[in-house]
């Protein structure tokens, strides 16, 4: 999917993409752990595409918001 795509999307889309996305790479490391998959560039594809969406959902979070939340200085929750 385009990044053009994915900035027109709300973020509640972009988690259910996200949640296909990581069934998909689920389904690539069986078929990688049982030698059946053949197209091996689909995983790199796949992870690129859910960091994709990451940076676009963290980039959509106001930055107040994520320093009441500590993540901008480094905090875990």
């Amino acid at each position: 999917m385009k990044k053009i795509d994915l900035n027109n999307k709300t973020n509640e889309e972009m988690g259910v993409i996200m949640k296909d996305l990581k069934a998909k790479l689920l389904q690539f490391n069986f078929e990688l752990g049982e030698k059946r998959l053949k197209d091996f560039s689909q995983v790199k594809k796949t992870k690129k595409e859910i960091a994709r969406i990451l940076t676009i959902i963290k980039k959509n979070v106001p930055t107040s918001s994520r320093i009441l939340d500590g993540e901008a200085i480094g905090r875990k929750k």
